[in-house]
């Protein structure tokens, strides 16, 4: 995967539009009809000023993964481990089902079985998510809610698994219940 170029700041001044553009325009044209050429005309930015910073689409979607703020999600602390994974996973449901987020989530899926470089931005977002969710699975393990054996990433994959399977491939809605329930499943095991 391509690295962005190291200069001396964290990205040119519009990055943040730059950012939101390249996610938007991967959205509505897909992996395939996203360039640097469209993120540089939409966002009102020299094609230079990008290859300056990113060396490639596939840089520019890594930095726009990990910084827009389109897609965040904070690791809440509600005092339980229901109720933390209830916020959470309630939050990946709004990422998957709003017309903002949902088509970059459903274009980064389709497009990663055939691009090796998006599959590898896509592992490295849901890293990175990872470790920032991590002080959840801490504080239950400090509460006595789970045992230290616990895998954090298994229980995330379990109630996100379940949430995209039954959005992208089923297309059937996720309801307050049906949450409630999976994380009823994933919890006594």
């Amino acid at each position: 995967m391509d690295e962005p170029v190291k200069r001396g700041g964290n990205g040119p001044r519009r990055s943040a539009t730059i950012f939101a553009t390249a996610l938007e325009l991967l959205g509505t044209e897909g992996y395939d009809g996203l360039t640097m050429e469209s993120i540089a005309a939409r966002s009102g930015v020299n094609k230079t000023t990008l290859y300056r910073w990113w060396p490639s689409k596939d840089a520019v979607l890594a930095a726009a993964l990990e910084n827009s703020e389109l897609l965040t999600l904070t690791a809440p602390d509600t005092g339980t481990l229901r109720g933390d994974l209830l916020e959470l996973t309630t939050g990946i449901q709004r990422l998957l089902t709003d017309p903002a987020t949902a088509p970059i989530a459903t274009a980064v899926l389709g497009a990663a079985a055939d691009r090796p470089q998006l599959a590898a931005i896509g592992r490295a977002f849901f890293a990175g998510r990872l470790e920032r969710e991590r002080p959840v699975f801490e504080r239950a393990v400090a509460r006595g809610e789970l045992p230290a054996s616990a895998d954090p990433a298994m229980i995330m994959d379990l109630l996100a698994g379940a949430l995209w399977f039954r959005l992208l491939l089923r297309g059937e809605p996720v309801s307050a219940r049906y949450i409630h329930e999976i994380i009823d499943l994933v919890l006594p095991a």
